[in-house]
């Protein structure tokens, strides 16, 4: 039996990205399933795998990229326990997901419930594991504390708004004024991005400063983020979305400034956040 995949010939734009179909599927070894891939996403994420920028990512093209999934077992591999066949389950596989079928070890997967469809379950897995872990697991914010978060209209940015909210956060967004209604709605206070001084703007918004700021932009938005904290303060950087769209910044630049701004006695904390984990730039 044959089944299609979309291989990356190499990094670039989405021109690289060709369907592919391959005669006989993938067998899956002792400790794998096999699933059929019901939905995966395209996220910013995935851009970022496609043009090289993504430091988690050692493979080099051709390879299948495809961050998440949510798939169907039908097949089983030796010495796997608490799955069967027909079983919905959900993974973070960084790539391989854009495929039709892909083998991946028991052990990662997640059972999904009967009652949350393919899209909501998929929506879990990078958009809403990544604001908790921000901010309960890395900032270990409590109720009655603040934060910024840039690009609040966004799909983490959103589902960071009501975990704020329900956790007795006061939340700060920046975005553009098209989606102030929304943070609004979510709880959040909403900060104009296009601000012809969006220091200032922010300034105004936070008053002494908040206790964590989450910044996925990086470039010239780090800075900003630093200085609206308080003193004691943790700017959390979780991506850096003006290089990959152009709009100025350094990767690695980025990553050393992010560095040198934690060893230096200025009273904040930084660290960098990737695949859902954290990674202390000290």
């Amino acid at each position: 039996m044959s089944y299609t995949q979309v291989i990356l010939k190499a990094f670039g734009g989405s021109e690289e990205l060709h369907l592919e179909t391959v005669s006989t599927l993938p067998v899956p070894k002792p400790g794998e399933v096999r699933l059929r891939v019901r939905v995966t996403s395209a996220a910013f994420t995935d851009i970022m795998i496609r043009k090289g920028m993504y430091p988690d990512v050692k493979e080099k093209p051709p390879f299948v990229p495809g961050y998440d999934l949510v798939g169907v077992i039908d097949d089983i591999g030796a010495d796997v326990l608490g799955f069967s066949v027909g079983d919905r389950v959900a993974d973070l596989t960084t790539i391989g997901a854009y495929a039709e079928y892909i083998c991946l070890p028991a052990e990662n997967l997640t059972p999904v419930p009967e009652s949350v469809t393919d899209e909501a379950a998929l929506a879990m897995i990078l958009s809403a594991v990544t604001p908790y872990q921000m901010l309960h697991r890395v900032a270990r914010l409590q109720a009655g504390q603040s934060i910024l978060i840039h690009g609040a209209g966004g799909a983490v940015g959103t589902m960071m708004l009501q975990l704020a909210k329900d956790a007795g956060i006061a939340a700060f967004g920046t975005d553009i004024a098209a989606k102030h209604d929304l943070i609004h709605q979510l709880g959040g206070t909403p900060i104009d991005a296009e601000a012809a001084d969006l220091d200032a703007a922010i300034a105004a918004a936070v008053g002494e400063g908040v206790d964590a700021a989450f910044d996925p932009l990086g470039g010239d938005s780090f800075p900003r983020s630093l200085y609206a904290l308080k003193l004691g303060g943790l700017l959390v950087a979780y991506g850096f979305m003006n290089e990959v769209l152009g709009r100025g910044g350094s990767i690695p630049l980025d990553f050393v400034k992010l560095k040198l701004w934690d060893w230096l006695p200025n009273g904040h904390a930084t660290l960098l956040l990737h695949r859902c984990h954290a990674s202390a730039a000290s």
